[in-house]
């Protein structure tokens, strides 16, 4: 009689190796049958590309990407290379933020940029926070290497409700998975619900924010080195009323990743 766990078990390795090489070329099928249904667009004018999550060329050449040399406060881009290493920018100096340092993929105006944050934002394109996190992982490997905590910036349960998620949750997530680190969507509430920004003064705007935030548990945030997570850097104001609570709260430094920011008077 033939022994079956002898027959059985030198065809085992055979059959892992059998079902893997299944399991990829049918992962590789279904992806090309998708492709066929939904073929790669571009993310923001829809004109084919050769990848999902892509931009096509004259929508990448629209994106103002912001690169060295900038601010090594604030991550605005400098006009020329000073060959100067850590150089401030005179607004830096002039009016320094709460937080330690800022990072940002691209400039905030009209075009791709925009369109991105706004379909993000407002119009339930849920699928936009993996390439613009992607981004954002890029712009702030720097901050994100010596980061203990992920916080995206909260909002208020009002507003949530309304909109039905946080589009800086979302990235925090994508940034939290590339970079290996933890994001904490809980570390950080917004207790008082707040108009929009737009159309406000630099001055309104921080009159707006102001109290805007807490720290439930201290503890969470205690001697941790931060990252706040949002879509957009304006005038600053809410990103600096939420690192002054976390400062408060025992924070070692809080540094703040951005998609986009704005460049220049807000």
């Amino acid at each position: 009689m033939t022994d079956v766990s002898s027959a059985t078990g030198p065809a085992t390795p055979l059959l892992r190796e059998w079902a893997t090489h299944a399991w990829k070329h049918g992962g590789a099928l279904a992806s090309a049958a998708l492709d066929v249904v939904f073929p790669p667009s571009c993310l923001v004018c829809r004109t084919a590309v050769a990848a999902h999550g892509a931009l096509c060329p004259a929508c990448w050449r629209g994106i103002g990407f912001i690169e060295k040399p900038y601010c090594e406060r604030l991550g605005t881009p400098f006009a020329y290379d000073l060959g100067v290493p850590g150089l401030q920018s005179p607004e830096a100096i002039a009016n320094p933020p709460v937080y330690h340092r800022a990072r940002a993929v691209a400039r905030f105006e009209d075009g791709p940029v925009r369109d991105l944050v706004h379909r993000l934002k407002y119009g339930d394109r849920m699928e936009l926070a993996k390439p613009l996190g992607r981004w954002m992982a890029r712009a702030g490997a720097e901050l994100l290497a010596e980061a203990d905590l992920l916080v995206p910036v909260p909002l208020h349960r009002h507003r949530l409700m309304w909109r039905q998620f946080n589009q800086a949750h979302a990235l925090a997530q994508v940034v939290a998975h590339l970079s290996g680190k933890t994001a904490d969507p809980f570390a950080l509430k917004r207790i008082k619900p707040t108009r929009p920004q737009v159309g406000l003064s630099r001055a309104r705007r921080a009159e707006n924010v102001q109290g805007a935030f807490a720290v439930p548990e201290a503890a969470a945030v205690a001697g941790r080195k931060i990252v706040l997570i949002d879509d957009v850097l304006t005038s600053g104001a809410t990103l600096n009323a939420a690192a002054r609570v976390l400062l408060r709260a025992g924070a070692a430094r809080v540094d703040v990743l951005v998609f986009a920011r704005v460049v220049g008077a807000a």
